[in-house]
């Protein structure tokens, strides 16, 4: 079977590539002229040249191949312009060109941000119930994220069989895009000394690899499911990052109200200050973003999640080493 992998030089793409050669398949591996492949060395994977803003390339690319598990989409925020066109509209081109194709099927990559907010600062588990809900100029990816599961879902109800996948914050081997600038290794460098109200949920690659291939196997047409870890807060996770890292864990904790206050400072600077994330995060400070992840669990059969600590260990072990 000949599968196409979309994002294959990123960090979920490029760990999908690995894991589908090693179960035996021929992987043709979808990316830009430009992009470093630095991910997919020694790879024996067969190289399509392409851009997801091109459906004629996306067209070529799916010439042979049965089924695609479409990784790609554009991670900065702060080109609103360009995220659209990839994340959104790239999907949408790629839906059309995989039914003309008759891929058998196709699992979409999306993310925990496509779900939404929650309603509360209070701590408590969304699900795949939830919807979008949040202003989208606050949230850029989070919104591109959700309309390009739209475009999954006018797929199928075209006849694609599709699966929707969304992760929550993942750790481990192979982020070769966010070496510097991952909040864990900066405070693993002593580099970020506080944290701010909230918390996420936090998985590692090789947990969320395996639901791709289990949602592969055995995931119901048109529906999501979300590939979760641990839920902590955002102090927790910073503290276990600076742990492993010799670092001092960090101790303040920046009320969320004085993040709010700031954003618009932060949107109006963004381009000189050096920030471990996009200045539309600072809106979303305070929330839990927590995950039950009990129906990825029965329906496709994945088995208990590693913990957080060892998804921030992996990821900074393998840092230290490249």
């Amino acid at each position: 079977m000949k599968i196409l992998v979309t994002g294959s030089t990123g960090f979920i793409g490029s760990n999908l590539c690995r894991t589908l050669l090693e179960r035996g398949y021929s992987v043709r591996a979808f990316h830009r002229p430009a992009s470093s492949l630095r991910a997919l060395e020694g790879l024996d994977v067969e190289h399509a040249l392409g851009d997801m803003t091109q459906p004629d390339t996306l067209s070529a690319a799916l010439q042979g191949v049965d089924a695609v598990f479409h990784a790609a989409a554009q991670m900065n925020s702060r080109q609103a312009g360009k995220q659209y066109a990839v994340t959104v509209e790239g999907t949408r081109s790629l839906v059309r060109a995989a039914l003309r194709a008759g891929v058998r099927r196709l699992v979409h990559t999306s993310s925990v941000a496509a779900l939404g907010v929650p309603e509360t600062d209070r701590p408590t588990l969304l699900n795949e119930a939830h919807t979008w809900n949040f202003p989208p100029q606050r949230y850029p990816y989070g919104y591109a994220k959700y309309l390009a599961e739209l475009e999954i879902q006018k797929g199928v109800a075209l006849g694609l069989d599709a699966v929707i996948l969304n992760p929550a914050l993942v750790f481990g081997p192979g982020d070769v895009y966010r070496q510097s600038s991952s909040p864990i290794v900066l405070a693993a460098r002593r580099k970020l000394t506080f944290a701010a109200e909230g918390g996420v949920n936090v998985v590692h690659v090789a947990d969320v690899i395996a639901g791709h291939l289990a949602a592969f196997e055995r995931g119901q047409t048109g529906q999501r499911y979300i590939l979760g870890g641990e839920n902590l807060t955002l102090l927790a996770m910073l503290q276990i990052a600076a742990r492993a890292g010799g670092a001092p864990p960090p101790a303040l904790v920046v009320p969320a109200l004085v993040l709010h206050a700031s954003a618009g400072l932060a949107a109006l600077f963004s381009n000189f200050l050096n920030l471990p994330f996009a200045h539309h995060m600072f809106y979303l400070a305070g929330k839990h973003f927590y995950y039950d992840t009990r129906k990825a669990a029965a329906e496709l059969g994945l088995p208990a999640p590693r913990p957080a600590e060892e998804a921030i260990r992996d990821a900074l072990n393998w840092f230290s080493a490249t």
